[in-house]
């Protein structure tokens, strides 16, 4: 990586990714840095960030937007590529980034992405914030700001930015390890919405969240094809329409228990 000019910062954020990061990372070399935010890391995460040469930042940060812009604010580049410790990007794909960005028509771009649980690619069904077919991870520096959510932070864009194509080659990532590893995700995730809920002091209702079981449903399965992944798009579709109702139970009767784990978070 070179120092001068910074065209392209690659950009990640973790948390104890010592077992997934160097693959990761030796993947995205081609760019021109590449930023690491260390959210309250224990593990040997660090070590393995310095030896690719990575620029650090860090510290804690209990809300996801915020790490996120702190890391896009230490990027140098011009164009940012937002990854994931558990994401690889294949040298296909690092070719059309470097070429998009070289005549751009846009000030963002959306990346193909295949969701892996164990060895199963699983291509169909994904959305409604338990997973996405595709991400808005190639942008130029300052177009971008994250919202205050806890987990699958909203997208603020400047104004006049023009949305690109999507591009051919996929980015791979681990989702899931298994079923199991689903459902505990999907825990954490209803979680982290029940005290974005909480502390917004905006529950919402148990009729209305009812009456979006059935609508998120059928897109997850049908309109977006989960069906052709069998039992992992039944899975894929009945978590992502179960999301705001177990959201929304866990802020409506474990108020206090949630209230602590948002004193504990801000105190970590």
């Amino acid at each position: 990586m070179s120092d001068t000019p910074v065209q392209l910062s690659a950009l990640l954020v973790v948390h104890n990714e010592e077992k997934r990061l160097r693959p990761c990372l030796e993947r995205l070399t081609f760019c021109d840095e590449i930023v690491v935010v260390l959210d309250r890391c224990t593990d040997g995460t660090r070590a393995i960030a310095e030896e690719f040469g990575c620029r650090l930042l860090e510290g804690g940060w209990p809300i996801e937007g915020d790490r996120r812009n702190a890391g896009n604010a230490l990027c140098r580049g011009e164009w940012i590529l937002e990854m994931d410790a558990d994401e690889w990007l294949s040298a296909e794909l690092a070719v059309e980034i470097r070429e998009t960005i070289a005549n751009p028509d846009a000030d963002y771009y959306l990346l193909p992405v295949d969701n892996y649980i164990g060895e199963r690619c699983v291509r169909y069904g994904w959305g409604a914030q338990f997973g996405t077919a595709s991400v808005s991870r190639l942008c130029r520096k300052g177009i971008k700001t994250w919202g205050s959510e806890r987990v699958h932070p909203s997208l603020i864009w400047a104004d006049g930015a023009r949305k690109g194509r999507r591009l051919t080659h996929r980015i791979t990532h681990f989702v899931d390890t298994n079923i199991s590893d689903m459902i505990r995700r999907f825990d954490s995730y209803t979680t982290a919405r029940a005290m974005d809920l909480v502390e917004s002091g905006k529950v919402g209702s148990t009729l209305n969240n009812t009456r979006r079981i059935v609508s998120r449903f059928w897109r997850c399965f049908v309109s977006r094809k989960g069906y052709r992944e069998g039992g992992y798009g039944f899975l894929i579709a009945t978590f992502a329409a179960l999301y705001p109702m177990v959201s929304h139970l866990k802020a409506l009767y474990e108020e206090e228990a949630i209230r602590a784990k948002i004193e504990s978070s801000r105190k970590s």
